[in-house]
Parts: C-alpha cells; structure tokens; sequence
C-alpha cells in the first residue's frame, strides 16, 4: 500500500470524523458529543484492498433487507462480486434501490462482526465511473467499511446485511464498533 493511499485513507477519516463530532446531522447523540474524540478504526491494510470480478444481474432479483426497525426495505441484487480474502474465495452481492443509479451498496458481516465491529453488519458503497459489465474488474476496499447510522443512534433504521453477505472470514478493516457508554 502507498504512502500515498494510507494518507489519503486517514485524511478521509479525519473529515468523517469531523463530521461526526459537529455537523448538525451527525449521529452521534448530542448528550455524546462532547466526549467523541473520533471513530475506531483498524489500521489501514492493503491486503483487505482485493480485486473482485462482476457478474452482472440482467433482471434484478428484489431483495427485501430486514431493518434495525423491522419494517424490511427492498434493493435489487444487481451484481455479484467474487473475490478472494486471505486465500479463500468469496461472494457479496451489490445492491440498488429501485429506480437509483448511484452507487452500488455492499453490507456485510464477517467475523469480526459483533466482536470488534458493529453488531448488525457495516457497509460500503461503490460508486464505478461507468455501468459495471461481466468480467469487469474492480476493487473491494474494506478499509473503506463503516458503521451504519443506527450503530451511533437507535433514531436510525437501517438495513441488515441479507446472509447471503455473510463472510464466513475475518476482515480487520475499516470502522470498528462505536463507544458510545
């Protein structure tokens, strides 16, 4: 990993954290805001940096998310990602809401969830130059990881990573559970 891409990572997460401590529509709790002095986060690591290759859904498969809040969300399972994490293969399936050509929404758990990180999954978000194609290449940046809204503020509904994004590995990367006590 680059000096240069580690640098840029933390002064990404120093705005976030930024953010995070003052902006109005931070979720960080107000009664907690005097005592936050930043997001946990693993260090950055280059092999949790991993090329995946696309294989693009034609006809979107609805998917209904669980929330925090119990009233199920529904995405499209637009795209399959294959990749490899510490010499073992692996799938996460990419999302969109309907009618939405942003990003690409990646929840997951892996085996750090509930330990070291958020109880009810992270996410990531892609956001490719252009539609994504089969056999593209793109990079999965789990250093990129965060915790949902709701992991800071029970006001939040949020959706649960569907099992199927479910890694059965370990992926120290990204945001760490919040300390809110």
């Amino acid at each position: 990993m680059s000096e240069d891409y580690a640098e840029r990572l933390r002064a990404n997460r120093r705005e976030k954290d930024e953010f995070f401590d003052d902006h109005p529509q931070s979720p960080i709790p107000p009664e907690h805001r005097d005592e936050f002095d930043g997001l946990d986060y693993f260090p950055p690591n280059p092999d949790y940096r991993v090329e995946a290759t696309v294989t693009v859904h034609d006809g979107p498969d609805p998917v209904e998310m669980e929330t925090t809040a119990s009233n199920p969300v529904r995405y499209l399972r637009i795209v399959t990602f294959a990749l490899e994490i510490n010499g073992t293969e692996h799938t996460l399936a990419g999302y969109r809401q309907e009618g939405d050509d942003g990003a690409v929404f990646v929840p997951f758990r892996d085996k750090t969830t509930g330990q070291q990180t958020y109880h009810q999954g992270r996410y990531m978000e892609l956001a490719p130059e252009r539609e994504l194609a089969d056999g593209d290449a793109v990079t999965i940046d789990f250093n990129l990881a965060y915790n949902p809204f709701c992991a800071y503020s029970e006001t939040f509904s949020c959706p649960l990573p569907p099992e199927e994004n479910w890694l059965e590995v370990v992926v120290p990367a990204g945001e760490r559970a919040p300390d809110l006590d």
